[in-house]
């Protein structure tokens, strides 16, 4: 992320289509989202996690982001998020190929073991998403999700390097 970032996560995070799936329960102030940027940077090993922006390649517009979390340098695992805002860039393998691109980073790079994802059971499409670069569904965790009106399920989902 860079500091030109700002104004785009600031719309992002603060958009509450999204706060279902990052359990988002407050907006976020701008001079958090400056913090969050600026603490990017830092050490990987001590920040425990990181983001990268997903940008059209023709023109630099960003797309979205996706995310390294809870990493564990020990068991050399860590969790992945992706979002794609606009639903109009959806659907055209942004998402697939920065997964894949991702994946590379972290198995070749960090030489993490495993990546792995949480997801709604009622979101198709990124169970898709995943399932279709390489992610397996190992579980399932029942009345996980409290949606306003009651609870839903949750998969859970991971890949392991295949190098390792």
């Amino acid at each position: 992320m860079e500091p030109e970032d700002l104004e785009v996560l600031y719309l992002w995070e603060n958009d509450p289509r999204h706060w279902k799936v990052s359990q988002t329960l407050i907006p976020f102030s701008k001079f958090t989202l400056k913090q969050f940027i600026k603490q990017s940077t830092n050490d990987l090993y001590t920040t425990r996690q990181f983001r990268l922006m997903i940008i059209r390649r023709n023109d630099d517009h960003p797309l979205g982001a996706i995310d390294l979390f809870d990493f564990d340098p020990y068991h050399k695992r860590g969790g992945v998020g992706i979002l794609i805002h606009d639903e109009n860039d959806r659907n055209k393998g942004y998402a697939s190929e920065a997964l894949q691109l991702f994946k590379e980073y972290c198995f070749g790079h960090l030489k993490l073991h495993q990546l792995y994802c949480h997801i709604a059971t009622d979101n198709q499409a990124s169970l898709r998403l995943f399932t279709g670069n390489g992610f397996t569904v190992i579980g399932e965790k029942k009345e996980w999700l409290f949606n306003g009106n009651g609870y839903s399920s949750e998969w859970m989902l991971q890949c392991i390097n295949p190098s390792s």
